[in-house]
């Protein structure tokens, strides 16, 4: 049986606290205005920080969204940073607005966990894309086959958060991390998937079906 998930990721605790302790305090001095928008602030960002459960299709070879989001960019490339293979490239921006929790795609094994600290530009931008701050999960499927979804921070995101680790094994649509105030996730998927999507297209972490592996 599943255990009931409390629908606010636990990295959003302490900024819920600090908002309505601020308003708290701001409500007993009698400053209305400040009360006002502490309560409007406290509410943004338990409504950021939501965690809904989300319901994963069962074919064996689906792939489901990584993040909630729209896609911006599907090509094809030589990656030289992650899989060291030709790939498609697909890239979903995450405005403040949408659930910023991450889930796995697929079903595999964490091959190994990339960090950098890069800097912070608009996430939709080339730029940003190129050197903003990063962590990237190179996972094997059952299959064999080698894919890589990579967390990119934003011109707000200042923290990745990152769950799992070399080894661990994870189940499509299981939750892997979340990046906080506005980013972006690429994806880099072997060639022989069967892509589902397009540029343009809005997507659901863990349930939007990408494509198939082949």
């Amino acid at each position: 049986m599943k255990k009931p998930q409390i629908p606010v990721a636990l990295e959003g605790y302490p900024f819920i606290a600090f908002a309505a302790l601020t308003t708290l305090v701001a409500a007993v001095l009698g400053y209305d205005i400040a009360a006002l928008a502490g309560l409007v602030l406290t509410g943004f960002i338990l409504f950021f920080f939501r965690d809904p459960e989300r319901v994963s299709p069962e074919e064996p070879d689906v792939l489901v969204a990584p993040a909630d989001g729209k896609v911006i960019l599907i090509e094809k490339i030589f990656d030289d940073k992650f899989v060291q293979e030709h790939v498609y490239k697909i890239s979903i921006f995450m405005n403040v607005f949408n659930v910023h929790v991450n889930r796995s795609p697929a079903p595999g094994r964490v091959e190994r966990v990339q960090y950098f600290p890069g800097c912070f530009y608009a996430a939709n931008s080339e730029r940003g894309a190129l050197e903003n701050e990063y962590c990237a999960i190179i996972m094997t499927t059952p299959s064999r086959m080698k894919m890589a979804f990579v967390q990119v921070a934003g011109l707000l995101a200042r923290r990745i958060v990152c769950w799992v680790g070399k080894g661990d094994q994870l189940e499509r649509g299981q939750r892997f991390g979340l990046i906080r105030f506005g980013s972006r996730l690429d994806l880099y998927l072997p060639l022989q998937v069967q892509l589902e999507i397009a540029v343009g297209q809005k997507v659901k972490a863990g349930e939007t079906v990408l494509g198939y592996l082949s």
